[in-house]
């Protein structure tokens, strides 16, 4: 959530509660306007893998996975949803799908349990883009 208000706002708020909520926002991109809708799930709500996960992703064109630099198991859960979602959308229409992982809490270097390695390299096993940022700078 904290990166999502970030991109939309340009300002950090540290706290969130545990709720998704979609986002619109306009941006201009390469002289076009584009239309960004942003489904935002706490990271609570990603264990399910029922009907609503299923939806979510049916519903989304793209995905951005974003974990905690300072939390293993936010990093060790990624392998297993990629593989949901290639599994969901690239079986209808063999496309491949736009993922890219996000590691974020790069401000907190002295707290990291993640390295940017293992973060690049998973991204490059599963075909994903990768970038480390921190959305409180």
């Amino acid at each position: 959530a904290a990166l999502t208000v970030r991109f939309l706002t340009r300002r950090f708020i540290g706290e969130y509660g545990d709720m998704e909520f979609i986002y619109s926002h306009n941006l201009t991109v390469d002289g076009r306007e584009i239309l960004f809708h942003i489904w935002d799930v706490p990271s609570s709500q990603h264990a399910e893998e029922g009907s609503s996960e299923e939806k979510r992703i049916q519903w989304a064109d793209s995905f951005v996975l974003v974990y905690s630099i300072c939390d293993r198991a936010s990093f060790n859960i990624l392998p297993l949803k990629i593989q949901f979602i290639k599994a969901a959308k690239e079986g209808q229409n063999q496309e491949k799908v736009p993922i890219v992982i996000v590691g974020n809490k790069r401000d907190l270097h002295h707290q990291r349990v993640v390295s940017s390695e293992e973060g690049r390299l998973l991204a490059l096993s599963l075909d994903c883009g990768f970038y480390e940022v921190s959305a409180a700078e």
